[in-house]
């Protein structure tokens, strides 16, 4: 087999960032005429490669490899958050597309809506998998503007197409190339971050109830401020989340909305949208009891009521061991000392993906940290030096 071109792997990366281009980042939301483009992008490059390429009714972008195995996935996605950056997810895949080009037996996927810009999310690793329903498609919505995914389907063409469903056996295992979004190996001044395990995250609906009235002829003895008391309680959690989180636990207040939201009316409701992550289920089950213990406590002080909802828990999918070896051994004969084992911070497809074989994934350093938005970036001797290892470690496996 040919030697990993690199060049090539960093043009097309400069090609696809075209498609969409916003500032020195990407808009390609899931389903918009920015995404489907670059779809049909990727779909030529897979040709290009040798492989067979399709797209499935959920938008799921396959190369799948004409020879023998064992083969290998490999994959990420390629829509972006809106005004976001270039390298989230398209990094893992014009990586799969390089290593086949490399003529490895490589199957090639894109995942629809990782970023998830429809309810539910990660719509193409579920569904590639078997576990997205008709009936979730049929009540998603967008996230941004609550247009109906069945619509969004239907003007991206994809409406009607069966979808595809990963053959069992086929696969050996999933790698996964992406930007670390976080600043410890710039910090650490190294190259390559083999994953050990994928975090997950649990979403919580916080909803207090309290009185809407008058700003000014309210009293604030008499006031049953719901928008105080959700300022309150999540006050209370990161004050005392420190004291029960594991070392890289993290938590979040993505949305606050105050109903009616008007500037002379106190709050009678608030709506919170809260998540933490880690990669140990006893962890997130000691933040879980936290969280109700401070909700209670909130109840018991408060003059409001609150309520709360799990909206979704998700699986950590620690990375399979053969395959991490397979990257270590690689980071160690192509960039010496310039590696590190380490976690993921953020959900990814191939959490997914390791429900149905192993899968292990590789990080390069984000300058700054920066991800999500449009100034993220990373140097072009890591993204080179990132393809080199996952060239090499894939050989290892493969071979194994």
């Amino acid at each position: 087999m040919p030697a990993i071109d690199a060049e090539a792997f960093l043009r097309d990366l400069y090609d696809l960032r075209k498609i969409g281009a916003f500032r020195t980042g990407v808009h390609r939301p899931t389903y918009s005429p920015q995404d489907m483009e670059s779809r049909r992008w990727l779909m030529a490059k897979l040709t290009e490669c040798g492989l067979d390429a399709s797209i499935d009714g959920i938008g799921n972008v396959y190369g799948r490899h004409p020879g023998p195995g064992p083969h290998v996935l490999v994959g990420s996605h390629i829509e972006s958050q809106n005004e976001a950056g270039w390298l989230d997810g398209a990094l893992g895949v014009v990586a799969g597309v390089a290593l086949a080009r490399a003529g490895l037996p490589v199957d090639v996927c894109a995942f629809a809506d990782e970023e998830g810009h429809f309810e539910g999310g990660f719509l193409g690793s579920r569904s590639i998998i078997g576990e997205l329903s008709e009936e979730e498609i049929d009540r998603s919505r967008n996230r941004t503007d609550g247009s109906k995914l069945r619509d969004a389907l239907q003007a991206a063409g994809l409406a009607g197409k069966p979808r595809m469903q990963l053959e069992p056996g086929r696969h050996k295992g999933f790698f996964e190339m992406h930007i670390e979004q976080g600043t410890q190996l710039e910090t650490a001044g190294l190259q390559i971050g083999v994953v050990t395990g994928i975090v997950a995250i649990w979403q919580w609906r916080i909803v207090v109830t309290g009185q809407q009235d008058h700003a000014g002829g309210t009293t604030m003895a008499e006031r049953k401020d719901a928008g105080l008391a959700a300022v309150r309680l999540l006050a209370a959690i990161d004050a005392e989340f420190p004291r029960i989180c594991g070392e890289r636990s993290t938590w979040t207040t993505g949305r606050i909305t105050l109903d009616p939201g008007a500037p002379s009316i106190i709050p009678g409701r608030a709506d919170v949208l809260f998540q933490f992550r880690d990669v140990s289920v006893p962890m997130l089950e000691r933040m879980e009891a936290g969280l109700r213990a401070l909700v209670r406590e909130a109840a018991r002080r408060e003059r409001c009521s609150f309520e709360l909802q799990a909206v979704s828990k998700a699986i950590p999918a620690l990375c399979d061991p053969t395959m991490m070896a397979a990257l270590s051994g690689a980071a160690e004969a192509i960039a010496p000392g310039k590696w590190q084992e380490m976690p993921s911070g953020a959900g990814h497809d191939a959490q997914n993906i390791a429900r149905r074989m192993p899968a292990a994934m590789l990080f390069v350093p984000s300058i700054g940290g920066i991800s999500h938005h449009w100034a993220e970036d990373t140097k072009d001797e890591d993204l080179m030096q990132g393809i080199r290892v996952l060239d090499e470690a894939a050989r290892r496996f493969l071979a194994a």
